[in-house]
């Protein structure tokens, strides 16, 4: 259940504008809320989307969650924060976001949804932003509809890694990305593909080998990260389909270590951080 209330500088909206341009209710979600019972009401009187609202009333949205189809498995996985509509997920190296053909029972879905069992709530699993199974870092999880709709839009991530060989200077990476031929996931560079503009900054070198770099997007292209950064000859360390060894680091060495986000009821802006020690974690 959702409460919205009309600010006292709005004398009269329609609830369709209302909801629309106040509280960034996604044209679908509106389509469910009217589909539902008593999806829309206002003082208890069921509410049609051409209804008039006044300053100070208070408009509830209620949908019904159906629970996930994905497997509960009790696997560990560290709350950063959680509340009745999110959850901040710290997920390690290794672990997929959602269940894939080889991955059934050991993802971030399948701990999520055994966490959501555990406390009797009932919803399917939304991850508001996506990770690859070898980044690991911050997920955010939505628990309503709402919360799913609204976040992608009011969201900010930075992101840590230890790119290979001495980077010098700060830089942008604006190269447009495409799926590289004959392949299903791997992505390259290519005139034809689609706008990726990545900004990073140099944090602290190790040596000659290895420099520490934060990184933010203004695009969210499969891969973004690590093949730009390959392509400007600094792959990610442990990162072998993008040109990196595996010598030392295991895996690829990229991490979501901040986000930035307006809460979906509050609208208050809330940041969170996940730190990690490449070095100190692979020495």
């Amino acid at each position: 259940m959702l409460k919205f209330t009309v600010p006292e500088d709005i004398s009269e909206i329609s609830v369709k504008n209302f909801l629309r341009r106040n509280c960034e209710v996604s044209s679908r979600l509106l389509r469910k809320l009217k589909q539902a019972e008593n999806g829309i009401t206002c003082s208890g009187r069921l509410m049609k989307s051409t209804d008039i609202l006044h300053a100070g009333d208070t408009l509830v949205l209620r949908l019904h969650e159906n629970n996930s189809e994905i497997a509960p498995v009790d696997i560990p996985v560290r709350i950063i924060y959680e509340d009745n509509s999110i959850i901040l997920w710290d997920k390690p190296p290794g672990m997929p976001v959602h269940p894939v053909h080889d991955h059934q029972s050991d993802t971030l879905a399948n701990a999520a949804v055994f966490h959501a069992n555990q406390r009797g709530e009932s919803y399917p699993f939304r991850a508001v932003n996506r990770l690859d199974k070898d980044t690991s870092g911050l997920v955010l999880t939505a628990k309503t509809r709402y919360a799913a709709s609204f976040l992608p839009k009011h969201i900010q991530k930075e992101y840590m890694a230890l790119c290979e060989g001495n980077i010098t200077a700060d830089g942008t990476i604006d190269s447009p990305i495409r799926l590289k031929e004959g392949h299903m996931i791997q992505r390259e560079i290519g005139d034809d593909g689609i706008s990726a503009v990545t900004h990073y900054t140099v944090i602290r070198h190790y040596g000659e080998d290895y420099t520490l770099v934060s990184l933010r997007l203004e695009t969210g292209r499969t891969h973004q990260i690590r093949v730009h950064m390959s392509s400007a000859g600094h792959p990610l360390a442990g990162d072998d389909m993008y040109g990196g060894s595996k010598e030392r680091f295991p895996r690829q060495c990229l991490h979501c270590c901040k986000m930035t986000f307006l809460h979906p009821e509050t609208g208050s802006q809330c940041s969170f951080v996940s730190d990690i020690d490449f070095w100190k974690e692979y020495k």
